[in-house]
């Protein structure tokens, strides 16, 4: 399993409206791409406006596709509530208890 954090920075005090708008306008999008799994937004207890989504992919190519087919898409419609350029990174899932995976053996 793969993963992409894009960690976000909203407009102050947008930071409700940024997750909802990720609940109600990308998690359907999210829903359609292939390999997509799961998406967890977090949002940070020391600075409201930091917030982190987390989304789950079975392969890396999965996530790779979505990158290149939809992600800007996703990005311009985020962009009214953020404050700053989402950085994305990602990382390989080498383990989850919610989605059942140890160590050495995702993927």
């Amino acid at each position: 399993m793969f993963t992409r954090v894009v960690e976000l920075t909203s407009k102050p005090r947008k930071s409700r409206e940024l997750s909802s708008l990720i609940n109600d306008k990308i998690v359907p999008i999210l829903k359609k791409q292939p390999g997509f799994v799961d998406e967890i937004v977090l949002v940070s207890d020391a600075n409201s406006n930091r917030l982190l989504a987390l989304s789950f992919w079975k392969t890396k190519e999965d996530a790779e596709h979505y990158q290149r087919e939809q992600y800007n898409s996703v990005r311009e419609t985020l962009q009214p509530m953020l404050e700053a350029e989402p950085v994305v990174r990602t990382f390989e899932v080498h383990m989850s208890t919610g989605h059942k995976i140890a160590a050495g053996k995702a993927a």
